[in-house]
């Protein structure tokens, strides 16, 4: 299934910047509507449902993109989910959608941890380093972790950046192993 939800973020991706629409509204947009499928048990049951006419379907979900004012890029893009009945997916696929958006316009998600909260010129500096290092624009989250009794842990995509005094200590015992 996700080879399939893969197939259509990477064909909406495309789409949005080909059209040169704001992957952050877009993302947006679909956010909106992903959890409006999440939310209404109704709404499911109607887009979902093979015995409702696809033009029913379809008078629903354009008065849904009205109400939101949402494009019409994401309301052909909607239309193609209903009927090829992957409209239920639409949470599993924002997901997929936005790591492919994410892939297109370079942009590298970094989960930081620390003991403490970074201030704003610790984050700035650690983002610049971790662009260079990645060759990407960084997009980072920040969590504190107790456990770390100082220095940073980073994870880009399936990299770890050991930064930690944890690892330090774990790596110079290694090294005086070997010695």
């Amino acid at each position: 299934m996700a080879a399939v939800l893969g197939r259509y973020a990477r064909a909406y991706a495309e789409v949005v910047i080909k059209q040169k629409q704001n992957p952050e509204k877009t993302v947006s947009e679909l956010e909106q509507f992903a959890a409006l499928m999440a939310e209404s048990r109704e709404l499911r049951n109607v887009l979902q449902n093979p015995a409702v006419d696809r033009d029913q379907k379809l008078k629903l979900l354009d008065a849904i993109i009205s109400r939101m004012g949402a494009s019409h890029v994401m309301r052909n893009f909607l239309a193609v989910l209903i009927d090829h009945r992957r409209i239920g997916s639409t949470g599993e696929l924002l997901d997929e959608f936005k790591r492919e958006l994410d892939r297109r316009m370079g942009i590298a998600e970094a989960k930081v941890s620390s003991i403490r909260e970074l201030s704003a010129s610790e984050r700035n500096s650690l983002e610049k380093q971790l662009a260079a290092l990645t060759g990407k624009a960084i997009r980072a989250t920040y969590s504190e972790n107790a456990d770390l009794l100082g220095g940073v842990l980073v994870r880009v995509g399936s990299t770890i950046y050991d930064g930690s005094v944890q690892g330090r200590l774990q790596r110079m015992r290694q090294e005086l192993v070997k010695g």
